[in-house]
């Protein structure tokens, strides 16, 4: 048809998110019945058990509404981050704080900053607030916060940070941190994407918890769905001052977070055994996909998340492709910003040595 109906401009020029391929959907398209999916950071080991129980239960009283305020949950990570739960505002995914805070701090004629290559869904709800996006070049595929403090200019109002970066694994430190804070103006917020923070071990980490607390306008995001496992239920949190919280919850839609998902995540935010369990595999899945690329021969960048971004100095489309007959999934680089690279997530053992023999395999018929 012909859409006779006026599309705003910025909306009209607007790239979708393009997520992960689905295992079923490579299934049906090329025949296969055994597809393994290492594309989309999710948890080889799955949920907490505590949390797999919470769901039984209240899958029987879905007909309810749930809590908007998510009380339970609150409890659950105010505890957990060690935050007052005043602090907490609560999200469909932290996607959905993310679209919050463009709609709350983001209107025709402002700026934001944020890296490139960096999360897309940044750089989408800026402009679906008619926002203009400034991206700032990785330097060694890191964030370069002085070059993004120099892109600051008056209109600036939202700066985006993930850290560790997502699709690099890389991580800014907290004297990073510290130098450019003290660059930014008080009148620009500045957003903290920690989706991938329970599995950075490095005592550089910067704690942001201390810039909230003391008034700074600083957020923090945080989801569920990575170490938690719980991607299929979409919760996600942000750690902000009161004030920044109540601007949030002007922009939230009601009952955002489902019942089941309040349920099974506060529940799985009392199981840090399972955490600690899926740190450790993926540690290990880390330096099995480094020594494998070592004996391969191919750049790789060390990675602070639970995924490796690697140089298979070829056209990743056709890499992933090809990875694809042989029933993995990955993602490829080039809609990334990074044509010749993939990003591979860490699985389980058996499922990580899978990619490995399909990559070699792929290389050797490519060269």
């Amino acid at each position: 048809m012909k859409l006779s109906v006026p599309v705003a401009e910025h909306i009209s020029r607007l790239k979708p998110y393009v997520p992960g391929k689905p295992i079923a959907e490579v299934k049906r398209e090329l025949g296969l019945s055994d597809v393994i999916k290492l594309a989309s950071n999710e948890n080889p080991l799955g949920p907490s058990l505590k949390a797999v129980e919470v769901l039984k239960e209240t899958a029987g009283h879905v007909e309810i509404y749930p809590e908007g305020s998510a009380p339970a949950l609150r409890t659950a990570v105010a505890k957990l981050v060690n935050v007052p739960e005043e602090y907490l505002v609560f999200g469909n995914g932290s996607d959905e704080i993310l679209h919050m805070l463009a709609l709350a701090f983001l209107q025709p004629g402002d700026q934001s900053v944020q890296a490139d290559p960096s999360f897309a869904m940044y750089a989408i709800y800026a402009t679906q607030s008619n926002a203009e996006v400034i991206k700032v070049p990785l330097k060694d595929f890191t964030h370069d916060l002085e070059a993004m403090a120099d892109a600051i200019t008056p209109k600036t109002r939202v700066v985006f940070v993930a850290n560790p970066n997502n699709p690099t694994g890389t991580l800014v430190t907290a004297e990073d941190v510290d130098r450019f804070l003290a660059r930014v103006p008080s009148d620009v917020l500045v957003v903290f994407d920690e989706a991938y923070d329970e599995y950075v071990d490095d005592e550089r980490k910067p704690d942001l918890r201390k810039y909230v607390l003391d008034g700074r306008p600083i957020v923090i995001t945080r989801t569920f769905s990575k170490a938690y496992g719980l991607a299929g239920l979409r919760v996600g949190y942000a750690i902000a001052h009161p004030e920044i919280a109540a601007l949030l919850e002007r922009v939230r839609s009601p009952f955002n977070v489902n019942l089941p998902a309040q349920a099974a995540a506060a529940a799985a935010a009392g199981d840090q055994e399972h955490i600690k369990r899926t740190v450790a595999l993926n540690a290990e899945g880390r330096q099995t996909f480094y020594k494998a690329f070592d004996r391969l021969g191919l750049k790789y960048v060390r990675s602070h998340g639970n995924f490796v971004l690697v140089d298979v100095e070829r056209d990743s489309r056709a890499v992933f492709e090809a990875l694809q007959k042989h029933g993995v999934i990955i993602r490829a680089g080039a809609g990334l910003g990074l044509p010749n690279h993939i990003r591979v997530t860490t699985g389980l053992p058996s499922q990580n040595q899978r990619f490995i023999e399909a990559l070699e395999s792929v290389l050797k018929e490519g060269s």
